[in-house]
């Protein structure tokens, strides 16, 4: 039995566990029908309930009725987000809403609504014994609250904004007409709020309109006022008077200027004319001149007739000479009638210019006037901003106003909700389902039943086999035959012992080869103890699920280790022993018999794993004794021993298990893993033996090995081995 165990060196015999079951099948299928039978009976026994449900939409709605406006008010709020259905689900579960649900189907009559008042003998025996509240202790509504939300389930169909309603109960009519109540009752206390908001509004509205009313008179008032005792009064609605006065000044100003300046040309134009002798019949002045006109008729006349008299008489004849005299009395005639339009040409320049000045000083007097408007103005503007606001906000509250008070019939204040499913009564009963109550409860005892078969066969050690042992087992035959004597003797304590062979000594390979060290490690400082306290101690903060103890010495280091065993256990530590060694020492020590069921007996399959565990005589340790099974054939199944370790490591806080005089291939065999603390148990340390197992031990990869001993000798031999 040297190496190191793997896992596959032992397995679980499957066909082994089948056949364990099969062998009980009459067994199991008679639990089984009896158990699908109590299923069908207690499922006929339940009373039926029965589930249905009502869905609602939450959307928000709008009258048909209503504006654009409205509508789009309406769309817009309020904001339908997770946290707003989540709103809604809590309210469909309020009390106010489940009280005028229970009161309009008067559920309180009902006794399905109020099992208290009709309480089973149980409930009566549990609260008899202090183990229930008694329900009569709760007013009757409180009860037929309680009663009614067990029965109730509102949700939130995941991904929608849709609100399911769902209640079970024994009357399918019930069942269906709680839902469809509910969602009416939902609608109802919507619809109403919404009333409410829009009469609060109303309320409200109504002395702030008045209020705004008599602030806008006031401030239009104000206004006049003003108007009137700073002279700013309004001429086209925009304009004051001194702007538009000063603007009229300003264009008759611009007119009259024009004027002078066309009067001064025209009497330019007649001078030079008359300075430069030229003819003046062509300006427009002169010829508009009736007088003119006729003097230039006469002129012509005259030059005609002083022409035609020309070619018949002498310039000197007297006709010609008074013809002559005439035209040139004519044409004096003419330029004094030229000097008269001049002069009041002249007169029309100088009446402009006159006129221009009088504008001139009436605009520097307007703009003055204007200036101080300007500045009068700001007030004006002040108190028309006022006056506008009020206005403006009178005219919005009358707005809204208007629309509330257009609410306020319930059917233009519809609920942000509508029901899309109603609820129906139910044909089938939601529960019990009988057929798959049956199913299940046959199955599952069939699956529970084999379980149990299994691990009853798995902890008796019986479904469990070597893997590939067979070439071994001769030889491990004959390393019996030559290392181990028949029979191992019993013997009673003594202070020194003869050193016997341990059982794993039995199983021993002797191909097995370890391998030499030159030097043995430290083992400890000089400053520690190798008491068993000290040990106990260590162990106890290692938190180690395993500890091989070794005693080379044979049955005085047995003694120590049922004594750290015992000191373990009063420490409070749940901890238990496998005695190991040839002799059975601390099976003599530990059990009240000496002939119970151990090791031996597990492993050659004739005891069950539960059989072998007994209780120590002196502590609260636990033990596992040798047995009283042939140690060989015993030896043959060492490979289930690490499986029913592990299992004791999981049961126990610290499994202990006493090899006797070991080495190291033995022990290997019985620790999968590294997590193991050895111990040698030595109450007088030799040192020549402590240097080769800790030599070995370490070469082997047990780096947690302890000494246990007694007494400052041991120290001193210690300290000199290592």
């Amino acid at each position: 039995m040297s190496g190191v165990v793997r896992d596959q060196d032992v397995d679980i015999d499957l066909g082994q566990l089948v056949r364990a079951v099969w062998a009980r099948r009459l067994r199991v299928l008679a639990i089984t029908l009896v158990a699908a039978g109590a299923a069908f009976a207690g499922a006929k026994l339940m009373s039926p309930q029965y589930r249905s449900e009502t869905r609602l939409l939450i959307e928000p709605r709008a009258p048909a009725f209503a504006s654009t406006q409205q509508a789009n008010d309406a769309s817009a709020g309020p904001l339908m987000d997770e946290l707003n259905i989540a709103s809604q689900v809590q309210l469909l579960q309020s009390a106010d809403l489940l009280k005028r649900v229970i009161n309009d189907l008067k559920l309180y009559n009902l006794p399905e609504f109020d099992d208290a008042a009709n309480g089973s003998a149980m409930s009566s025996i549990l609260v008899k014994l202090h183990l229930k509240k008694n329900p009569l202790e709760n007013p009757p509504e409180e009860r037929v609250i309680d009663a009614f939300i067990e029965r109730l389930q509102v949700y939130q169909v995941p991904g929608s904004r849709v609100i399911g309603i769902t209640f079970t109960s024994k009357d399918p009519k019930l069942a269906a007409a709680i839902p469809n109540v509910m969602a009416k009752v939902y609608l109802s206390i919507q619809s109403g709020a919404k009333l409410d908001s829009n009469s609060e509004a109303t309320r409200w509205l109504e002395p702030e309109i008045e209020n705004l009313r008599r602030k806008v008179s006031e401030a239009e008032q104000k206004v006049a006022e003003y108007r009137t005792t700073y002279g700013l009064l309004q001429t086209n609605g925009t304009t004051t008077f001194p702007a538009q006065q000063l603007n009229d000044i300003s264009a008759e100003l611009t007119r009259v200027r024009g004027d002078k300046a066309n009067a001064e040309a025209r009497a330019q134009a007649v001078r030079n004319a008359l300075s430069s002798g030229e003819a003046s019949d062509t300006l427009p002045d002169i010829m508009s001149s009736q007088a003119i006109q006729r003097l230039k008729g006469t002129e012509s006349g005259l030059q005609s007739q002083i022409s035609d008299l020309q070619t018949s008489l002498l310039n000197n004849h007297p006709r010609l000479k008074s013809l002559r005299a005439q035209l040139s009395d004519i044409r004096g005639q003419i330029r004094q009638e030229t000097q008269k339009i001049l002069a009041s040409i002249e007169n029309e320049a100088k009446v402009a210019d006159l006129r221009a000045s009088e504008l001139e000083r009436q605009k520097d007097a307007v703009q003055a006037n204007s200036a101080r408007a300007g500045e009068d103005e700001v007030g004006l503007n002040a108190l028309e901003r006022e006056a506008n606001a009020q206005r403006q906000l009178l005219e919005t509250y009358l707005v809204r106003y208007r629309e509330a008070a257009s609410r306020a019939d319930s059917n233009s204040s519809p609920a942000d909700a509508r029901i899309v499913s109603k609820a129906i009564e139910p044909v089938d009963p939601y529960f019990p389902k009988v057929v798959p109550i049956v199913v299940v409860a046959a199955v599952a005892t069939l699956i529970v039943s084999a379980i149990v078969i299994m691990l009853a066969e798995l902890f008796s050690g019986r479904a469990l086999r070597a893997v590939d042992t067979a070439p071994k087992e001769s030889e491990d035959e004959a390393a019996v035959e030559n290392d181990v004597p028949q029979a191992a003797p019993v013997v009673v304590a003594a202070a020194r012992k003869p050193v016997q062979p341990s059982m794993l000594a039995v199983a021993a390979d002797e191909d097995d080869e370890v391998e030499d060290v030159e030097a043995a490690e430290q083992a400890s400082e000089d400053d520690n103890e190798f008491s068993i306290a000290s040990v106990a101690d260590y162990l106890t903060d290692s938190r180690a699920p395993l500890a091989i103890a070794i005693s080379p010495t044979g049955d005085n280091g047995s003694t120590a280790t049922v004594s750290l065993t015992r000191m373990l256990a009063d420490a409070g530590r749940r901890v238990i022993l496998i005695d190991m060694t040839g002799s059975g020492y601390p099976t003599e020590l530990m059990a009240e018999d000496r002939a119970a069921l151990g090791v031996t007996d597990l492993l050659c399959g004739e005891a069950a794993f539960g059989d072998t565990i007994h209780g120590d005589r002196f502590s609260d340790a636990h033990l596992i004794p040798q047995g009283q099974s042939d140690v060989r054939r015993a030896m043959r199944g060492v490979d289930r021993l690490s499986l029913l370790l592990d299992a004791l490591a999981a049961a126990y806080d610290l499994v202990v298990v006493e090899c006797g005089a070991a080495d190291v291939a033995g022990v290997s065999r019985l620790t999968r893993s590294r997590d193991v603390e050895i111990i040698l148990s030595l109450p007088e340390v030799e040192e020549t033996i402590f240097v080769t197992l800790m030599t070995d031990f370490q070469a082997a990869g047990y780096e947690r090995v302890v000494l246990m001993s007694g007494g400052d000798g041991s120290e001193q031999a210690f300290g000199r081995a290592a």
